[in-house]
């Protein structure tokens, strides 16, 4: 960046509460989030105030004497605007705005203004624009009946709609049209996904808090040749690339928007439609980055937005990324999560044991099966090795008799030729042609 472009950037105070339950420690690392947000967004942070109140003030947050002081700290470091790490109340930001003289704002209003400048496709527009508009309409400001419309007539003389029930008015229908437009597109989504469960490819999902590295695991693993940047809400969009696993299976890999703490309501709902190819994956790869300097609280804050989207009842496997990083951080942590992974998206280190481990979750559920396929149906065979992971394959006379670990619906798509009088067993309990598989261990997870 050069000093120029810095020169115009926006100069900003950052506020936070210290109240019960939240400690000083927990303040200063969301103001620390807070900062980069507002970088993200083109501005710089010049100073910050973190006040111990036993709640937070309902008409000015802070207080009318800790308001004062923030004035004087705003003159004196020339502020543009102060941001407060709690979303305020319509009353509290217009109250805080007369006695700053300054532009007061919120969180949410700095994320939202991240994903209105990453947006890029029609959907993603949309969204933040419906998300945007949620969170304005009950801010809106009018200046009485200054701009009334007058009426004409016996009756309807005085003041008419004002101008803030105009723009009410205005929102609201765009809202309408914003929702219609969504449903739509939720509609060919949903067509996509349907179409994919009928080609018996299970789905797996890049969940994790936002830059953590799930582009470029992403890119790593599939080829994708996504956009990654070093910035915080760089996609917003999914993005889905077939991936092979070690055993020859194909499964669809999708990048999802990352998560962060207090992510607003708004962008949770209006993102609703985005998120469902979280809540319909068949497991989650949980990205956390190893380096970060609190990845529990990370962890936490994913597993409460995937508790809000309904997606906190599909499968976990963590993958704790960027380990070239931070490689005592991701040895304890594998540690503290057993059956936990640690890569590097970046260097490729620890990609195969990551591929060797979703394949071996995914295959969990599976049943093995035997299969009698005749020697001209060479693309039935193709098939299942696309499918599932083929055991065992023998000659057997006319037929080809083959024994693989399929899916719900890879065993509802070769049902025709399964061999009459042989059960399927399930892949958990299946023995190698050798041994039989060795007891599983008290408390090992399934």
């Amino acid at each position: 960046m050069t000093l120029i472009e810095r020169q115009f950037r926006e100069r900003i105070v950052l506020v936070g509460v210290v109240s019960w339950p939240r400690t000083l420690d927990e303040v200063e690392a969301s103001l620390d989030e807070l900062s980069l947000l507002v970088d993200t967004a083109g501005a710089d942070e010049v100073a910050r105030v973190v006040q111990s109140r036993e709640s937070p003030d309902p008409a000015t947050y802070i207080g009318r004497g800790k308001a004062e002081e923030l004035h004087q700290l705003c003159l004196q470091f020339d502020a543009d605007t102060v941001v407060f790490d709690d979303e305020l109340s319509p009353a509290q930001q217009r109250n805080l705005e007369k006695l700053l003289g300054r532009t007061a704002i919120d969180r949410t209003a700095v994320i939202l203004d991240i994903f209105a400048q990453n947006a890029r496709t029609e959907e993603g527009r949309a969204q933040v624009e419906l998300a945007l508009l949620r969170y304005r309409l009950p801010r809106l400001r009018g200046r009485g009946t200054s701009l009334s419309q007058q009426a004409g007539g016996i009756g309807t003389r005085g003041p008419g709609e004002t101008q803030l029930e105009v723009d009410r008015r205005r929102i609201m229908r765009r809202i309408s049209k914003l929702e219609v437009d969504l449903r739509e597109l939720e509609s060919t989504r949903k067509t996509q996904r349907r179409s994919r469960r009928r080609g018996a490819l299970r789905a797996v999902s890049l969940v994790g808090y936002t830059n953590a590295g799930k582009s470029t695991l992403l890119n790593r693993l599939t080829a994708a040749d996504v956009l990654v940047e070093n910035r915080l809400f760089a996609t917003l969009d999914p993005r889905t690339r077939r991936l092979e696993l070690p055993g020859g299976e194909t499964v669809l890999c999708s990048d999802t928007v990352g998560f962060v703490r207090k992510l607003p309501h708004q962008l949770v709902e209006a993102f609703h439609s985005t998120l469902e190819v979280v809540a319909d994956a068949d497991l989650l790869v949980h990205v956390v980055d190893a380096s970060a300097h609190d990845p529990e609280a990370q962890m936490a804050a994913v597993r409460t937005v995937l508790a809000e989207i309904e997606a906190d009842r599909v499968p976990e496997l963590f993958c704790f990324n960027k380990a070239d990083l931070a490689p005592d951080a991701a040895k304890r942590l594998l540690v503290a999560h057993p059956g936990s992974v640690a890569c590097s998206g970046l260097t490729g280190q620890g990609t195969g044991d990551l591929l060797s481990l979703l394949a071996e979750r995914l295959r969990e559920h599976d049943t093995t099966v035997e299969l009698a396929v005749p020697y001209e149906r060479g693309d039935v065979l193709a098939a299942l090795h696309r499918a599932g992971e083929v055991v065992e394959q023998r000659d057997a006379g006319e037929v080809i008799v083959v024994r693989a670990r399929l899916d719900e619906a890879g065993r509802r798509r070769f049902a025709s030729f399964a061999r009459p009088g042989r059960p399927a067993t399930s892949a958990a309990r299946e023995p190698t042609a050798a041994e039989p598989a060795p007891a599983r261990p008290a408390g090992e997870r399934g």
